[in-house]
């Protein structure tokens, strides 16, 4: 028997990590590759293995301290017969170059070290790089097959969000040789995706010493295990709730789960653990506060207060016929985003029209220039810029409201989203920096988003970080409407459809171009006097848009 101390292998880029759980006791033997103890980063819980096989003689840490790469965790001591079998496999190496190898622990979101192989490849395991904050985004289509010998860029999987069409990309050249995932499976960032063959420079050797390599490879990739809180082979989350938790009960959870359950208000003493030894995941969390709201809609209870009571629908196949579809996957988010921003913003909407005359004349002015510059001039960017010179003239409807904290964000800089009415459904790109950009750069901007909105090719950081949105019903009718704050903004302009109207001039009704103007705001945030100072600031800047250069 030797001594042996056991030390923090690399945390894949993770500084300090928190130790969270420690599986084994003084005076246990262990097997090698067996958990020894747990931490957890922000990002994934890793079990950390024991280099060898053999008996804990003392550990060094306890459940709470933090550790970093090199950090002695504990010390073994080493059966001489797992020292002599490697002795044993390293051949003509030394016994001091076969030294028990620290294992690599990967974080969720850090890329695997490439597994280096003794002939001219080798092996990779792909995993699901960012999806710009989006998780369990189902797959649609695979794009390849094992075999398929593909570039760096190639697409992987397509994958579908609640917004937007996304393809995943090969972070390599080589071949297919493991795909991991199949349609219908739900990803999220640092999923195991496919593993690949990817070729070195340098001759190859012979096809047995290959596959040597691939076993230790595999081997390897096996350890450290990495427990992802949307790990597959988790028990199916329960959410269910428990009776009104006993005085000192333990909670079973991690930093991450725990800084969770804070930003959803979750009372983790309530919530069922489906996780090792009932330990809590960011499933169960999810899970517990999904079916609190399904309660609350349904008229339960949801704490100590009564939920909103639900609406409770008759069959409606005693009147007639009827018949039943699935609402697609846009159409149900969009429902719920418009439900919660209602329930949780007190709207008012401020009404006034803007003449557009001499504007008008204006842009159809540009006509021969915008098809030399193969860009078409709508009213859009006018109403751009306009919202852009208000907004910063009148910056409290340029915040956001942190009610837990009681704090307004004030943000200084101007992102404006633009409704786009699709035929999957309304869908709102973000133009960014608005007040840096001229008209005919908005043009451009706002017709690209506009037609990557109605063929689903938007990405997700496309349709995010807006200050306040504009939508227009202009192109069909009406007189004026009240748009939902999309929370969490404080306003939204509705534009309605522009209209030839007689106005009193001072000595004689003129017929002017009037455009009909709806701005729906967070009464928290604005006053009803601010809010017509933006309106009518709005009518200025749009009927001299001279007043836009000032």
């Amino acid at each position: 028997m030797s001594e042996q101390e056991i030390k923090v292998p690399d945390l894949g880029g993770a500084d300090e990590v928190e130790v969270i759980e420690i599986t084994v006791s003084v005076g246990d033997s262990v097997e090698a590759e067996d958990s020894i103890l747990t931490v957890e980063s922000d990002k994934a819980s890793v079990e950390l293995p024991a280099p060898a096989a053999g008996k804990i003689t003392k550990i060094t840490v306890k459940v709470g301290d933090k550790v970093k790469e090199g950090d002695v965790i504990g010390v073994m001591s080493a059966s001489d017969d797992t020292d002599s079998a490697d002795d044993s496999d390293a051949g003509d190496e030394s016994s001091d170059d076969k030294a028990p190898e620290q294992p690599e622990a990967k974080s969720e979101d850090s890329k695997p070290a490439p597994k280096k192989k003794s002939g001219g490849s080798r092996t990779e395991l792909v995993k699901v790089p960012s999806l710009d904050g989006f998780d369990d985004v189902p797959v649609i289509e695979i794009n390849v097959a094992e075999g398929d010998t593909i570039g760096v860029d190639d697409p992987l999987v397509t994958v579908e969000s609640d917004k937007a069409t996304m393809e995943i990309p090969s972070p390599f050249a080589g071949k297919i040789s493991k795909i991991l995932v199949k349609e219908g499976d739900k990803l999220s960032e640092g999923k195991d995706l496919l593993e690949m063959t990817v070729e070195e420079e340098g001759d190859a050797d012979d096809e047995s010493a290959d596959s040597d390599d691939k076993s230790e490879s595999k081997s390897q990739d096996r350890q450290p295990e990495q427990k992802t809180d949307k790990q597959e082979s988790a028990p199916e989350p329960q959410g269910s709730t428990y009776e009104p938790p006993s005085p000192g009960t333990k909670v079973h959870a991690g930093p991450a789960v725990r800084k969770l359950a804070r930003e959803l208000g979750a009372d983790l003493a309530r919530v069922k653990g489906s996780g090792p030894k009932s330990r809590i995941i960011k499933d169960d969390v999810h899970a517990y506060v999904k079916s609190q709201l399904q309660q609350s809609q349904q008229g339960g209870s949801v704490g100590t207060g009564s939920g909103i009571p639900g609406v409770k629908l008759p069959d409606f196949s005693q009147f007639g016929d009827v018949e039943r579809e699935a609402m697609s996957r846009m159409m149900f988010a969009t429902a719920n985003n418009m439900q919660r921003s209602w329930l949780n913003v007190p709207h008012v909407t401020q009404f006034d029209d803007a003449d557009i005359t001499e504007m008008e004349a204006f842009r159809k002015g540009q006509k021969a220039a915008g098809e030399k510059r193969g860009v078409k001039m709508t009213p859009l960017p006018f109403l751009l810029k306009a919202c852009a010179a208000a907004l910063a003239e009148l910056p409290q409807f340029n915040v956001a409201l942190d009610m837990d904290r009681k704090e307004v964000v004030r943000k200084k800089y101007i992102h404006i989203g633009i409704a786009v009415d699709t035929p999957n459904g309304l869908m709102v790109p973000v133009i960014r920096d608005v007040d840096q950009k001229g008209l005919w750069e908005l043009a451009a901007e706002s017709a690209e988003l506009a037609q990557k909105a109605r063929d689903k090719q938007l990405k997700p950081a496309e349709m995010q970080g807006a200050c306040f949105t504009i939508t227009s019903l202009g192109g069909i009718g009406g007189t004026a409407f009240t748009p939902i704050v999309n929370t969490p903004e404080v306003a939204i302009l509705g534009v309605s459809k522009a209209a030839m109207k007689p106005v009193w001039d001072g000595k004689e009704f003129q017929p002017r171009l009037m455009l009909p103007l709806s701005l729906s705001y967070d009464h928290r945030a604005v006053n009803g006097a601010d809010a017509a100072r933006f309106t009518n600031l709005l009518t200025q800047l749009l009927g001299d848009i001279r007043t836009l250069l000032l």
